[in-house]
């Protein structure tokens, strides 16, 4: 039985058609519920769930076909993980649905998810499949952006390359520290959790996991579409519960 997982972020729509644990297909779209809907009617699929940052989820099932299977990922869904997170309330979708992604990767397993998107976050799922939280800091573009904005004469730059340690120009300096900065962070958050958890597997994913993957000490395991996968999970775990 196909089913299809929409993920909704800040910035991309991500979709994935999957049969059981197999994805079949992938669409990015920067925002387009349009195209979002076309792709929707073009595919052959039984179940739905959708996951949204912003919110809408009703109005986009009432899109949808009246006979599909359709479900919103959230608090009233059984969760295949222990979540304890002091406020899920407040706890956003995708972390959830990264951490879930995660345990079904790597089931019984400790494991640290860094999602490097609009923002940078850090999630632990241990062994014995519980769900505790982590950390947020600011994206890359976040942190090129601020710069820009919170200055007089800094200019708006993009990462380009790899950055040089020791910055000779305003260009290259900025590079060196956002780029720097933020994989000198990635790393040690990684060696703090692994000294603590030596089995650790840690798994990147979000926008800008392949550009960090290659730059990243430590051995790592880049997955682009891990919130689509707990999604899919999730979806599973309700349909045969």
């Amino acid at each position: 039985m196909n089913q299809l997982c929409i993920d909704i972020g800040n910035t991309l729509i991500k979709t994935g058609l999957f049969d059981q644990n197999n994805q079949l297909h992938e669409k990015r779209t920067f925002g387009n519920e349009i195209e979002l809907l076309d792709y929707i009617n073009s595919h052959l699929f039984e179940r739905v769930i959708i996951s949204s940052v912003k919110g809408g989820e009703n109005s986009l099932i009432a899109c949808l076909p009246p006979e599909l299977d359709s479900f919103i990922f959230g608090k009233n869904l059984k969760l295949p993980i222990i979540n304890a997170y002091k406020t899920p309330e407040t706890l956003g979708k995708d972390r959830l649905a990264s951490a879930i992604g995660a345990f079904s990767l790597f089931p019984n397993q400790n494991c640290l998810i860094i999602d490097a998107g609009t923002c940078v976050t850090y999630d632990f799922v241990s062994a014995d499949c519980t769900y505790h939280g982590g950390a947020i800091s600011p994206g890359l573009q976040m942190r090129f952006r601020a710069l820009h904005h919170f200055t007089a004469k800094l200019p708006l730059l993009a990462p380009s390359g790899d950055a040089q340690l020791v910055g000779n120009d305003t260009a290259s300096c900025i590079r060196s520290g956002v780029v720097n900065g933020m994989k000198f962070e990635i790393e040690k958050t990684i060696e703090e959790y692994t000294s603590n958890y030596p089995d650790l597997q840690v798994i990147v994913c979000g926008g800008d996991a392949q550009f960090f993957e290659s730059i990243i000490k430590g051995v790592i395991f880049a997955f682009p579409d891990l919130v689509l996968f707990g999604l899919n999970h999730t979806l599973h775990h309700n349909a045969i519960s």
